[in-house]
């Protein structure tokens, strides 16, 4: 990616997701811009690093830019996600751009209705405090890193797994961990648990066959997943 793409641009920088994945990004040298409907101290905190951020959506906000990433909430009628049809830049859901940051590292992705940002957080503390340092991208912020993200020297990223629009399916990672499964974004899965259970498994099979997954079991639909 880092040879055909340079000025990247966020529609909904604001989101903890979004966010996280540009910071890596900026620090990993592309160029970074980004915009939301309102103002926010995560946007704030963004531009202070010396990304371009903008409040609301306008097509004039997507000058000189190679790539769009949107998060789950665009929708295709946003203004400069249609300006960036009509110019044929490329606009890539925000699970898309995580999986291209996963492959630049051995990923670890943690899945589950619940308990994703405080697992997220336990792992990427522990390789930090085993001196690893790992990169991350967490749903939240990270006390000890005073941030959500961070871009590390170490082997490891550690990124949150989103189930809620099945994007977690995007995901390819070494070693995956599934906290629990509960009847949650059923939208998602037409109303049925049986779908969601099969898109946990699916997203099982997304690691290679020498990754690892680690399953919690007191949990009865993740044993019901168990081959």
């Amino acid at each position: 990616m880092k040879h055909a793409i340079k000025n990247i641009h966020f529609i909904g920088l604001g989101g903890s997701g979004m966010s996280g994945i540009a910071e890596v990004l900026h620090n990993l040298g592309y160029v970074i811009s980004g915009s939301d409907l309102s103002d926010s101290a995560t946007l704030r905190r963004l531009a202070g690093l010396g990304i371009k951020t903008f409040v609301g959506h306008d097509a004039s906000n997507l000058e000189s830019v190679d790539a769009v990433v949107t998060s789950t909430a665009v929708k295709a009628d946003n203004p400069e996600v249609l300006v960036a049809r009509e110019k044929r830049i490329p606009v890539v859901p925000r699970a898309m751009m995580l999986a291209e940051l996963m492959r630049l590292k051995q990923g670890i992705a943690i899945a589950g209705t619940h308990g994703k940002t405080t697992t997220t957080s336990l792992v990427a503390s522990v390789l930090a405090e085993g001196g690893l340092d790992p990169t991350f991208v967490i749903g939240g912020r990270l006390n000890s890193a005073g941030a959500n993200a961070k871009l590390g020297s170490g082997d490891y990223i550690v990124v949150e797994a989103d189930e809620s629009d099945a994007s977690f399916l995007n995901l390819l990672p070494v070693m995956a961990v599934v906290t629990n499964i509960d009847a949650d974004h059923m939208e998602t899965y037409g109303h049925d648990f049986g779908n969601l259970k099969k898109a946990f498994v699916d997203f099982l099979h997304r690691m290679p066959f020498y990754g690892t997954a680690i399953l919690c079991t007191d949990d009865a639909a993740v044993r019901d997943i168990v081959p």
